[in-house]
C-alpha cells in the first residue's frame, strides 16, 4: 500500500482543521476553534484509489499544521518527505491572500516540488459563501489549482476535488516507483 504524506497549510484560522478533519471523516475537536499548536497527523486508508494493480490503495497522512509563524522552526521538519500541499486561506480577509505567497514560497518552492503537487483552498466559512469568481491571485499563484470549498454548501464537491488531488499524488507516486525500480533494473 502507498503512503501519501499531505501537508495543509496556511494562516491561523482559514480552515485546515475543519478541512482535514472531513476528508478524514474525523469529528476531533468540530464544536469550536482552537489554534492547532504544532502539528496534528490524521491517517486515513482510501481502498482502490491507487490507479494500477501494485498495491490496493493508499495510506494517506494529512499533516494539520498550525499557522502560527511561532511554530516556524519545526516547519522543516514538517516539510521532510511529504508528497504535496494543500494552501489553505480564508478568500474573505485581505490578509491571507498576502500571506499565502510566504506559505507557497517556504512549502513548495524551497522543496522544489511541482505546482501539480499543491492545491490552492479558498476555504469560506459557514455563512460566508463570498465571490467565488472575483479572486486575483499573484503570480505564481494564479498558476495552481484553486477550489473554492464551502463545506456548508457543497461538502461533496469539495470531497471529489480532494480525490482528484490525491489520485494525482498518488499517479506521481506511481511514476517515482516506477523509475526507481527500472533504474534498478537496469
Amino acid at each position: 500500500m502507498l503512503k501519501a504524506k499531505i501537508l495543509f497549510v496556511g494562516p491561523s484560522e482559514s480552515g485546515k482543521s475543519v478541512l482535514a478533519n472531513f476528508l478524514s471523516e474525523s469529528t476531533e475537536g468540530i464544536s469550536s476553534y482552537v489554534p492547532t499548536q504544532g502539528v496534528r497527523i490524521l491517517e486515513y486508508e482510501k481502498p482502490n484509489m491507487n490507479g494500477n494493480s501494485k498495491g490496493a490503495g493508499c495510506r494517506f497522512e494529512l499533516w494539520d499544521c498550525g499557522g502560527d509563524q511561532k511554530f516556524e522552526t519545526c516547519w522543516p521538519a514538517l516539510m521532510k518527505d511529504s508528497h504535496g500541499v494543500v494552501i489553505v486561506f480564508n478568500p474573505e480577509l485581505p490578509s491571507h491572500l498576502k500571506e499565502i505567497e510566504m506559505w507557497y514560497s517556504c512549502f513548495v518552492q524551497q522543496q522544489q516540488l511541482l505546482d501539480s503537487q499543491c492545491l490552492l483552498i479558498a476555504h469560506h466559512k459557514p455563512g460566508n459563501a463570498g465571490d467565488t469568481e472575483n479572486l486575483s491571485l499573484a503570480s505564481p499563484l494564479n498558476k495552481l489549482k484553486l477550489i473554492h470549498s464551502s463545506l456548508e454548501e457543497d461538502p461533496e464537491d469539495v470531497r471529489m476535488e480532494f480525490v482528484k488531488y490525491f489520485k494525482s499524488i498518488i499517479n506521481l507516486l506511481n511514476e517515482s516507483r516506477d523509475r526507481e525500480e527500472m533504474s534498478i533494473i537496469t
